[in-house]
């Protein structure tokens, strides 16, 4: 029968109260459903609650002296392993190791006679006892900061802190040597390292690249957590004085901190010194760091030519930390000429100390430094020259450098470094996918990709705005 149209208008709509929802089945799937998630929920809590707090072992035996001990303790300095789930941090190596770590709580300093002596026999403690030792403390994962390891313990993430074997022009430095020898066994070992590595741990952006190019890696977890620098090397810029207020008595002081090695081009920087001094300007030049024998000699050839009467280089070896400090606050500037780095720590010292910096434009050290400092290429003396010229005759230059380096090396810091890295670590261990691109963004925008295209030279002209300015 068919409606009039009259009594369709009139007819009240159907409304639903909102205070009264349709029933709903409870054989429904979305009864199911809401069972299922509460379940999960209440699954997921109870395992965090009782789940096994993670021990975290560190294969420290390879680590006897310079940048590999330093990293470690800034790292085991910096670290709260329970906020990552960590109740304990195993430490294996050799006794003058462990006496430079802080004792913590949650450490446990692991020792064998095997590791103080010689490198055969570390390497074959390594070998045949590490990994059950691992196993006895009941490790959840392995660290291997030293980057080289040959055991059957798994999962284990290696670090890279030694770029030389994997750079192959800086590694021809050395020519028919011990030292070249060792570098290609060091490369072998490591690359094998790494490609068995359950995660990969780079200081730098540049180190990954290359490191990537030569291994081809199986793991896909790798991140890139830059290291810290020590606290005490902290001194805000100083005001910078025109050279016209330097004299023979009270010299331009220009500090290169480094070992003395092939690849840190130490004599290219005295030549250059030497024709700042030609110059008519009153500079000297400091080194302080050990010597590689063979570069050593290259080096005092170059001093006895252009330095005869010892009145422009000033040579002091190794010293000890508090003459070190006292030497970065006495400088003027600072010029760092090295062609390979994987985390250039002494770089980092100098921004710290507010240094001016004059510096190579290789490897790592335009993303580290950014726009705080002028560049050159380290194997040509004239553009460490200029360089050089551009900084000392410009007071301006100096000033605005100086305070931007420092800036940047605030985001520098082991606490950070030690979080980024006992994340990844526990990330390794849980067996979740690491959240890499945090580590990355971790970093002011300026300090990870660089404030703009940094200066450099290019053949005698130096590109700075200071020259523009000056």
């Amino acid at each position: 029968m068919q409606r009039s149209s009259a009594a369709t208008d009139t007819a009240p709509p159907r409304v639903r109260s909102a205070a009264a929802p349709p029933p709903i089945d409870k054989g429904s799937p979305l009864v199911d459903l809401a069972v299922c998630a509460f379940t999960l929920s209440l699954h997921l809590a109870t395992c965090r609650r009782f789940r096994k707090p993670l021990i975290l072992g560190i294969d420290a035996t390879n680590l006897r002296a310079g940048g590999g001990i330093s990293y470690l303790a800034g790292v085991l300095r910096g670290a709260d392993p329970p906020a990552h789930g960590f109740s304990q941090v195993v430490v294996w190596a050799g006794r003058e190791t462990l006496a430079m770590i802080e004792d913590r709580p949650w450490l446990v300093k692991g020792h064998d006679p095997h590791l103080d002596k010689v490198l055969p026999y570390r390497v074959w403690w390594q070998l045949s006892r590490l990994s059950a030792s691992a196993r006895e403390f009941d490790c959840d994962v392995l660290f291997v900061p030293g980057g080289s390891f040959d055991g059957d313990f798994r999962p284990f993430v290696a670090a890279s802190h030694n770029l030389l074997p994997f750079e192959w022009n800086e590694l021809k430095r050395f020519g028919w040597s011990w030292m070249a020898l060792k570098l290609m066994l060091l490369r072998k070992a490591q690359s094998r390292t790494f490609r068995n590595a359950d995660g990969l741990v780079f200081a730098s952006r540049y180190a990954r690249d290359v490191v990537m190019r030569v291994v081809k890696p199986k793991t896909r977890r790798t991140v890139v957590i830059p290291n810290g620098v020590d606290r005490q090397f902290i001194r805000a810029p100083r005001e910078q004085l025109p050279i016209e207020r330097y004299s023979a008595e009270n010299p331009f002081r220009i500090l290169y901190v480094s070992i003395i090695d092939v690849y840190k081009h130490h004599p290219e920087v005295a030549e250059a010194a030497s024709r700042l001094r030609a110059g008519g300007f009153p500079v000297v030049l400091e080194l302080v760091g050990p010597a590689y024998p063979p570069a050593m000699k290259r080096l005092q050839k170059t001093v006895d030519r252009v330095d005869p009467e010892g009145e422009l280089i000033r040579q002091r070896g190794k010293v000890l930390y508090p003459e070190l400090l006292a030497s970065y606050a006495e400088a003027d500037l600072f010029v760092f000429a090295s062609s390979c780095e994987n985390m250039p720590l002494i770089l980092l010292e100098a921004m710290t100390s507010g240094l001016p910096i004059a510096c190579s434009d290789s490897g790592p050290m335009t993303e580290i430094l950014g726009d705080g400092g002028v560049y050159f290429n380290p194997e040509k003396p004239e553009e460490i020259f200029q360089s050089l010229h551009a900084m000392i005759t410009s007071p301006s230059l100096r000033s605005e450098r100086s305070a931007i380096s420092f800036e940047r090396a605030k985001a520098y810091d082991w606490t950070r470094c030690a979080r980024e890295t006992l994340m990844f670590l526990s990330e390794v261990a849980s067996a979740a996918e690491p959240q890499s691109p945090a580590n990355e963004s971790s970093l002011p925008s300026g300090v990870a990709f660089g404030l703009r295209a940094p200066d450099r030279i290019e053949g005698d002209r130096v590109k700075v705005a200071a020259s523009r300015n000056a």
